[in-house]
């Protein structure tokens, strides 16, 4: 336990130090591309969420997820590629492969559906190398680019409200 909070304050404390490097330009080119960092401890309905955005115009085959979760179950089958805060070194840096994949793909657009500030996720989403990040209105503006001001269980708001926002920025 003690461990634990040691690891998620020097995590912070990385974050804090780095979070001025992120690349607050972004292009204007239409999105293709989507990546989505999920926290499942406060939200589940993943497949709904992905429903919105083929509705939206997004294809399926051009959407990847990537699951957060603060404890896995032994013998848990995984649907979607995950990561949790034992797959985070205490240098910060994530040891998950499919997670570090994820992370080093160029999206056109990266959705962070989290409104709980968790060091992994703040990680993750300042470790990206999407052009365009998306988030919550709730979590340090330095992240993302663009922030809606709902909460996660209102996914159909937030896809909305994104699109909407979306194609006033003609990005689709």
């Amino acid at each position: 336990m003690f461990l634990n909070f040691l690891k998620n304050f020097f995590l912070k404390r990385k974050l804090k130090n780095n979070v001025f490097n992120v690349n607050s330009n972004f292009s204007n080119e239409k999105i293709y591309t989507v990546g989505i960092i999920v926290d499942e401890s406060y939200f589940d309905e993943k497949e709904n969420l992905i429903k919105e955005l083929i509705k939206n115009d997004i294809s399926q085959n051009n959407i990847k997820l990537l699951v957060y979760k603060d404890k896995f179950k032994k013998n848990e089958v995984l649907k979607f590629p995950s990561f949790s805060m034992k797959d985070v070194s205490w240098n910060g840096e994530i040891q998950q492969q499919e997670a570090t994949d994820f992370l080093s793909k160029p999206f056109d657009m990266l959705i962070s559906y989290y409104d709980v500030t968790k060091a992994p996720l703040l990680l993750a989403t300042q470790q990206s190398k999407a052009i365009f990040k998306v988030g919550f209105s709730t979590i340090d503006k330095r992240l993302n680019h663009f922030m809606i001001n709902t909460n996660a269980e209102n996914f159909k708001v937030f896809s909305d409200e994104l699109f909407k926002y979306l194609r006033i920025l003609n990005k689709i």
